[in-house]
């Protein structure tokens, strides 16, 4: 595992937000872990974010040490893993703890939705860093959680190592927020955070640094494969290594985002993903044929990329 955080390195990869995989007992399973680990970075992905598609969220306090080694331990030497923290701030302060006794170069904060202030989220995270001994990737996912010129000021402090971001538009392309997001905090630490289908246009129209994706777990040469595109202005095809990936994303937002990766990698073959925590469940088998297909479709793709 990497454990150095250069200028620029968020933008070095897609960042691939993997599911944790899991026994039927809940406990970690070590082994289906490092083979969907290893199956990415065979595509050529160097950036691992475990949030919440690895169900960070409901993580409990005493697996947090355990999860953190077994990532760690899993990756290859030249992958930069982000685990991440929260949302709760207490639960911030309590993994802060635990963080010091790793190595990662920095840690995603989960952003809690409803009981915050703007004014109180980047008090949070600036303790939140201070108690862990590093800088931390702020999570934007909606409206209302922290305003750009608080960003602003945690950027320009060194608080933060980059920002994800992952508002969900009707039209990606018109976006205030992020425009006034822009005015306060360098583009080169701001990364798309909502996979492949928005990810042309905020890094066309606002010259965002990268992009995130869950289904890059599935064909990590075809993410890999369009962020090349996109850094060569290759609109057009980049464009349409997008439309692969829509099936599998419609499923994803019809149904539920998590819900639907977790077991979209476990019916392509790649690894047992086994039951997702509570307060998540399973997708009941009645829902699987649709994402047994797509999830199989996809993996063909990066299978056929690997060939030329």
């Amino acid at each position: 595992m990497l454990t150095t955080l250069s200028a620029g390195r968020l933008a070095q990869s897609v960042l691939a937000v993997p599911p944790l995989c899991r026994n039927p007992d809940y406990t970690l399973n070590l082994t289906e872990n490092r083979k969907l680990i290893k199956h990415i970075e065979s595509g050529g992905v160097t950036t691992l974010l475990y949030g919440g598609n690895a169900n960070f969220y409901h993580l409990p306090l005493s697996e947090y040490d355990a999860v953190l080694s077994l990532l760690a331990d899993a990756a290859a030497k030249d992958t930069l893993v982000i685990p991440s923290a929260g949302p709760a701030f207490g639960t911030l302060l309590d993994q802060a703890k635990i963080l010091r006794s790793h190595r990662f170069p920095t840690v995603m904060i989960l952003p809690q939705q409803g009981i915050t202030t703007p004014e109180g989220v980047e008090a949070g995270v600036r303790r939140f860093a201070d108690a862990a001994g590093l800088p931390a990737l702020l999570y934007i996912k909606h409206d209302g959680h922290i305003e750009p010129e608080h960003a602003g000021r945690l950027a320009r402090d060194k608080v933060i190592s980059g920002i994800k971001y992952a508002t969900v538009r009707e039209n990606p392309a018109k976006d205030d927020y992020l425009k006034k997001l822009l005015d306060h905090v360098d583009r080169s630490i701001i990364i798309s955070g909502i996979g492949e289908q928005p990810a042309i246009t905020h890094m066309k129209d606002f010259r965002l640094a990268g992009f995130t994706s869950g289904c890059v777990c599935i064909a990590p040469r075809a993410s890999v494969a369009m962020l090349d595109l996109i850094r060569r202005d290759d609109w057009k095809a980049a464009d349409q290594i997008r439309r692969i990936f829509k099936p599998l994303e419609d499923l994803r937002n019809a149904i539920n985002p998590i819900r639907v990766l977790h077991e979209a990698v476990r019916l392509a073959g790649i690894a047992d993903t086994g039951p997702l925590t509570p307060l998540l469940s399973n997708l009941p088998e009645s829902q699987h044929a649709p994402v047994r297909e797509a999830a199989r479709a996809l993996l063909k793709v990066n299978e056929e990329q690997g060939h030329r």
